[in-house]
């Protein structure tokens, strides 16, 4: 089994639900792509391939992903 090796510009993050698991980040500007792809153990298992333009709405879902469900019943109170 042979690993690709990380391009030029990208970087992993080691994720923390299971030993070995790691996201890959690479960018491609020439073909104006941001790849994902999932890791285990040396092994990719799922890659999704983004044009650059859908970037901004990824950064935006994981962004919303953090806002805690108290945080955003307090704001939603405070309106009404």
């Amino acid at each position: 089994m042979t690993v690709s090796p990380l391009p030029a510009r990208g970087t992993t993050i080691v994720g923390r639900d299971a030993v070995g698991r790691t996201l890959r980040v690479s960018s491609h500007p020439l073909v104006g792509r941001v790849v994902l792809s999932i890791w285990q153990d040396g092994t990719c298992v799922a890659t999704v391939r983004l044009m650059e333009e859908d970037v901004p709405e990824l950064v935006r879902a994981l962004t919303a992903g953090l806002v805690h469900p108290s945080d955003a019943g307090e704001s939603g109170e405070a309106a009404g």
